[in-house]
């Protein structure tokens, strides 16, 4: 007995096409596969997407709110609701220059990535032991999974807090509890990136790292942010290759309010497997062409571009331009509770904004998925879902 399909998958792709222009329903051809669905994904892969770019429907809100989503880039810290703040500020007896909610979301106005810094950096005060970070990580998880995002890679800033007097095992701690509370209860995974601070000394990281190594199975890789002028990736060589020789993954912020030169130091002297923002790689031919022969991931944000000024509105982003030249793109929130919107939220924006299809939303959401730091199985896993999601809504 064979455990083959009865027929060529060859051929099939052909048929299938056929059917696909002459209008039969997405579902309607993938059960017509039956257990050869399973055993020959691309060709249900080619059904859906083909069937996505012949459509030409609009795309309904609740069919990106219902997506299963992947986030690769979301800082724990800017994820600091107003009302936690003030919650965490009473609990642990500290003063805010504010006097209510509604002030601080007033100071949300941002002129640049530094101004929005100032910021950040006085939110993060009232964070000061293990309970608040758990509270935090804890607030971010269930909000990402009423979005149903159902794997997210965190960014942590342990520099922010041991710089201030707070121990690095109270940071990490309380946000890993968090992570394994939310997985069990919440169904939500999630996975931990360690950011250096790029106006800090690499000393200063050097130090980090070492903090950070007896809690490497906690941390899937290192980045590197804050304020990127006058701060190029190169300046972090040392600690990027001692965190490699560790066994970590590599990520790092460049080319958002950067030059292209920033991104190319970030690929060629850090050798990171993927670029946060790095909108501005379009500026240069060159690495735009070799982000995408690479499939170098870029983790884009694009509510977060408008509100610090790198785009002046999500009408003029330049996500739909990147996508065209065939590089990885997906969609993040950034600092959501800073930037006014989660990652649903920017995918709403973008989608009303820039006119994506579905074929894009599709597009966006899988690069996420297979830009993720997962095993190949358990990308599959969540690959497998999005396809069904799209198969069972795909004629709404």
């Amino acid at each position: 007995m064979h455990d083959t399909c009865p027929f060529n998958p060859f051929v099939e792709r052909i048929r299938i096409q056929e059917k696909i222009d002459a209008g039969e329903k997405t579902s309607a051809l993938l059960s017509s596969l039956g257990d050869c669905k399973r055993k020959t994904p691309p060709l249900a892969r080619t059904i859906i997407i083909s069937t996505l770019k012949n459509q030409k429907k609009p795309v309904p809100e609740a069919f990106i709110e219902g997506i299963p989503k992947a986030e690769l880039h979301i800082h724990i810290e800017g994820s600091l609701e107003p009302e936690l703040m003030f919650e965490f500020a009473r609990r642990n007896g500290l003063r805010l220059p504010f006097t209510s909610v509604d002030e601080v979301r007033e100071a949300y106005e941002f002129a640049d990535l530094q101004s929005f810094l100032q910021l950040y950096y006085q939110g993060v005060r009232v964070l000061v032991n293990e309970r608040d970070f758990y509270d935090l990580t804890c607030a971010y998880l269930k909000k990402a999974r009423s979005q149903n995002i159902r794997y997210s890679e965190m960014f942590f800033d342990p520099q922010a807090h041991t710089g201030r007097g707070i121990a690095f095992d109270t940071v990490i701690g309380g946000i890993h509890h968090a992570m394994l509370d939310a997985k069990q209860r919440l169904g939500i995974s999630s996975k931990l990136v360690m950011c250096f601070l790029r106006d800090l000394s690499e000393e200063s990281a050097i130090a980090t790292l070492q903090q950070a190594l007896p809690f490497k199975d906690w941390i899937v890789a290192v980045g590197l942010d804050s304020s990127e002028v006058g701060h190029p990736p190169e300046k972090f060589t040392k600690v990027f290759d001692k965190a490699r020789e560790e066994g970590f993954l590599t990520v790092a912020h460049a080319g958002e309010e950067g030059p292209p030169e920033y991104v190319w130091q970030a690929l060629d002297r850090l050798k990171v497997s993927r670029i946060d923002h790095g909108v501005r790689c379009i500026e240069d031919p060159d690495l735009t062409a070799r982000l995408a022969a690479d499939g170098i991931p870029l983790t884009v944000c694009p509510l977060s571009n408008v509100k610090l000024r790198v785009f002046e509105s999500v009408e003029q982003h330049n996500l739909k331009q990147l996508l065209d030249h065939g590089l990885c793109v997906t969609i993040n929130s950034d600092d959501p509770a800073y930037f006014g919107g989660y990652l649903t939220e920017n995918f709403l924006a973008v989608q009303k904004a820039l006119r994506l299809d579905r074929h894009d939303i599709y597009c966006l959401v899988r690069n996420s998925f297979q830009a993720a730091f997962l095993s190949p199985d358990e990308k599959q896993t969540f690959l497998d879902e999005l396809d069904n999601y799209i198969s069972q809504n795909q004629d709404k």
